[in-house]
């Protein structure tokens, strides 16, 4: 099934726990000696494939979380000989936009690190700065450690990291909560995978701000923004998978309404392109909703028309 981008990065006020991976079983102790065997015997290749499938564009990211796979894979068998060392960092920052896949991403790294045996349960936590800090004293430290403690064994990710620091408040209890995160980031991360995640230039100054956390991540992925062509492809993925398609000449309105949306404030990648077939949907069904007597069909139900994105405000505006 398709993941829509962003789609489970809302924030909210209870962490996100995406299940583990039960596409795989529990890793057993390796004797492999080639790439091939440690590949047949993880099933990481499915993982890869079904990223590539299930993800338009993104080229830049999947290219490098294949290099990721790959060192994981050489590092194991180096284990299997005998020369292992210690553990490879792995905690990581994906840095873009709203609605660019930063979540899916992760939920598709943590299968990744499960099926190779680096985590144990294969589990992702999300969480915003709501989850990790408390609003009066002694409430962050407990917030942050039940959190910690749901994510072990498994990845946790953090999204719109920066919004933990907050210099201009003194009052603010955030600086605790990245203090207990880079004690568990270093002590423990055999058994704990965390990713950062939020725009760009936010992130960057994050860093800056907090070069303990910066030098903990060894991994820098930049999600870049989806191209009109990426986002039609994105579009018909989504209505493929409600059991929904274009009707005549709807494709091309669709492409003009992405290329004033993309102009607008706010816009939001595949999110705004799930929230626009949503409204799309709605006046399908509002229009087909006014003709009591007309036998509907699978055809008529099924269908998208031109009407229903024309009907948008965008053009109205336009």
């Amino acid at each position: 099934m398709y993941a829509i981008p962003g789609s489970t990065s809302d924030a909210t006020s209870e962490a996100l726990v995406a299940t583990p991976d039960a596409a795989a079983t529990s890793p057993k102790p390796s004797t492999a000696c080639t790439v091939g065997e440690v590949l047949a015997e993880s099933q990481v290749e499915a993982v890869l494939q079904e990223l590539d499938h299930d993800l338009v564009g993104l080229a830049p990211v999947k290219a490098r979380i294949r290099d990721i796979a790959a060192l994981l894979v050489i590092d194991k068998l180096r284990l299997n000989l005998g020369l292992g060392a210690q553990a490879p960092s792995l905690h990581m920052s994906f840095t873009g936009n709203p609605g660019t896949g930063k979540t899916t991403v992760a939920m598709r790294m943590a299968q990744i690190l499960y099926r190779l045996g680096y985590v144990r349960k294969g589990h992702m936590v999300a969480v915003t700065r709501d989850d990790l800090v408390g609003q009066y004293i002694g409430h962050t430290a407990p917030k942050t450690k039940e959190i910690l403690k749901k994510a072990m064994g498994g990845v946790l990710f953090i999204d719109e990291a920066y919004y933990l620091y907050r210099p201009e408040n003194e009052r603010d209890y955030g600086q605790e909560a990245i203090e207990i995160l880079l004690q568990v980031m270093e002590n423990q991360r055999d058994d704990l995978v965390v990713i950062l995640a939020g725009y760009k230039d936010r992130m960057d100054t994050f860093f800056q701000s907090n070069p303990g956390l910066s030098s903990r991540i060894a991994h820098h992925l930049d999600f870049p923004d989806y191209a009109v062509d990426e986002l039609m492809q994105i579009s018909k993925k989504m209505l493929t998978q409600q059991n929904y398609h274009w009707g005549e000449g709807a494709s091309e309105v669709f492409d003009n309404y992405l290329q004033l949306r993309i102009k607008q404030p706010h816009f939001a990648n595949a999110r705004s392109v799930r929230n626009a077939l949503d409204r799309a949907r709605l006046r399908q069904a509002s229009r087909l909703f006014a003709d009591r007597e007309r036998e509907l069909t699978a055809e008529d139900l099924t269908t998208i028309t031109s009407s229903d994105i024309l009907a948008s405000r965008l053009f109205q505006a336009a």
